[in-house]
């Protein structure tokens, strides 16, 4: 099986089980470099697919909460290079699929001639770049493609519907279906027309949907239960790090 499709399979084994997936978002080295490899398998035992940010000077699509923890790794030196390496050089692996959450200029400076290589060596499924066009990513995607790695596209309630066709026809892993237009963090009351949008992108795409952006409590990922296949849950685990609670209790608390 494709790294690929090891992504669609985990969330929708998940969504089977009749809760959506959790897709649970990690800073890179966040909150402590030195215990990060420990924390992410301590995540990935609950959770279905485990999305690692890179940190970055400039996170344009993230909130407070997450350039907090991007800066703090930051300066505990967490780069690409250093997630690709602890990763590869780890002697037991995370239990569930894992995405590098990166901007642009990391993956450039890294190569994309090595990155799909050193990405699937360290058991990397798949990319989101938020700040990549899809008109841009004709070259990416190909460097990806020969890996056989997803590029997570991003769909949100403005894009238009021929668009949305286009990019949900395109979709690898997963459609990331943001909730609203802004940056992360946010607390979404889920209105209906997030639901009718949510079923929109579904009706369109092949491969599973998966809400993002301001999810933070069972009482929310019961409402989207039927209208998504998993929930990208970034922000509000990142605070239970900052506080210093367990990830795992968190995690489980919203099936």
């Amino acid at each position: 099986m494709l790294p690929c499709e090891q992504i669609s399979v985990a969330i929708r084994h998940a969504q089977a089980k009749g809760s959506p997936a959790i897709i649970a978002f990690l800073t890179g080295g966040f909150p402590v470099r030195s215990n990060f490899h420990e924390l992410l398998c301590k995540v990935a035992e609950v959770a279905d697919v485990v999305e690692i940010g890179v940190p970055f000077t400039d996170p344009m699509a993230d909130g407070l909460t997450i350039q907090r923890s991007s800066r703090a790794a930051l300066e505990q030196g967490v780069s690409l290079k250093w997630i690709l390496s602890m990763l590869s050089s780890a002697a037991t692996q995370p239990k569930a699929p894992l995405l590098l959450m990166s901007y642009l200029n990391p993956l450039l400076a890294f190569g994309f001639d090595k990155l799909p290589r050193a990405a699937r060596e360290a058991g990397v499924s798949g990319f989101i770049v938020p700040d990549l066009p899809y008109e841009e990513s004709a070259e990416i995607r190909a460097a990806l493609a020969t890996q056989g790695l997803a590029l997570i596209q991003m769909v949100t309630p403005v894009t238009p519907q021929e668009r949305l066709a286009m990019l949900c026809k395109s979709a690898e892993g997963f459609v990331y279906a943001v909730t609203m237009t802004g940056t992360t963090g946010k607390n979404v009351a889920v209105p209906q027309e997030v639901l009718s949008y949510m079923q929109r992108v579904k009706e369109v795409s092949t491969v599973p949907v998966c809400a993002g952006f301001g999810i933070r409590n069972r009482e929310q990922v019961q409402l989207m239960r039927d209208h998504v296949d998993g929930v990208v849950v970034g922000s509000a685990l990142v605070e239970v790090l900052e506080r210093g609670e367990d990830p795992a209790a968190f995690l489980k608390a919203l099936r």
